[in-house]
């Protein structure tokens, strides 16, 4: 497999992750997201990728995956020896709902091309592009904290890292990159330092990749 990805998407991040924790060793091809205009919108990435997103994982019988949230799920499925989900439907469905509180309320109006397009597009300052994205990590983070007191043990479900944790700890990377203050966050923060402890998340950090400038 080969995956496409970028060192400081938070998506390329997640599937990472997910590959480092099921032991799977795959090629890396790096996307420059901001070099030459963005090496996403070029011809030959736009053919894997129409969306002109990172990630996207190229599967070994040529098939081409995107969307980090469905290479999970394929990886989960495919390569289940290493659970990414709990077992039990209930229990199942509250890490998908951890993990999509991050994936689909908070990364998507954080992502480049949402701060490209408010300061290229709608003319905001670069302080007005730190609050909007700010205003939304802690509108995220503040739900996200209270539904751990319902499931978080050493991780944000249980004891053992899931779907959840590999959602959380790159939106939390990209928090502290935008100076979020995260002093009401004591579960998260717990949490993100219980899984920096591992080397599947350590190994997978931004700043250890091969790309990392």
């Amino acid at each position: 497999m080969t995956l496409y990805g970028y060192w400081r998407s938070s998506a390329a991040y997640r599937v990472r992750i997910a590959l480092n924790l099921k032991g799977i060793e795959v090629e890396h091809k790096s996307v420059h997201l901001v070099k030459d205009g963005g090496q996403q919108h070029h011809a030959d990435f736009i053919s894997l990728n129409p969306q002109q997103l990172v990630p996207a994982l190229v599967l070994d019988d040529g098939e081409v995956l995107t969307q980090s949230m469905a290479m999970l799920e394929y990886l989960e499925d495919t390569y289940p020896e290493v659970p990414l989900l709990p077992s039990d439907t209930l229990a199942k469905a509250k890490v998908r709902a951890l993990a999509n509180a991050i994936a689909c309320d908070v990364h998507p109006l954080n992502n480049l091309r949402v701060l490209q397009y408010l300061k290229d597009e709608a003319g905001l300052d670069d302080t007005a592009k730190d609050a909007w994205y700010q205003h939304w990590i802690v509108t995220g983070f503040n739900a996200y904290e209270a539904m751990l007191r319902d499931t978080a043990g050493e991780f944000s479900f249980g004891d053992s890292p899931t779907l959840a944790d590999i959602c959380l700890v790159p939106q939390v990377y990209n928090a502290r990159r935008f100076k979020v203050p995260l002093g009401n966050y004591p579960h998260i923060v717990r949490i993100v330092e219980n899984c920096n402890r591992l080397a599947a998340f350590a190994d997978a950090a931004p700043e250890n990749q091969a790309d990392a400038v």
